[in-house]
């Protein structure tokens, strides 16, 4: 199984565990909130909700990373496409960032 695919499985799985927020203005909210440890984003963003979420982030410290397109990352959570994604757990978070660094 390569990197991706198990990815994408962590992520369906952290779904089912209602650890992920998703869409913009929830994740924003989260993030506010400081209640998510890091948010995904997709590598097809537009640049304004890039702006957006990475200003957020940095002002409340969480970090932030582009993987892959909406569709491969809506499918994998079993929704439509989605274009930002706060992850809760902390475990989940380290999984996730660790897959997405090698």
């Amino acid at each position: 199984m390569n990197d991706e695919t198990r990815f994408l499985s962590l992520l369906g799985l952290a779904a089912r565990a209602r650890e992920l927020v998703t869409g913009e203005e929830l994740v924003l909210k989260d993030i506010r909130k400081n209640t998510v440890e890091i948010v995904l984003l997709s590598s097809d963003v537009s640049q304004g909700t890039k702006k957006k979420v990475m200003d957020k982030c940095t002002f409340y410290h969480i970090p932030v990373y582009e993987t892959y397109p909406r569709e491969v990352i809506g499918r994998a959570i079993g929704k439509e496409e989605r274009v930002v994604i706060g992850v809760k757990s902390k475990g989940f978070a380290k999984k996730l960032v660790a897959l997405l660094s090698e």
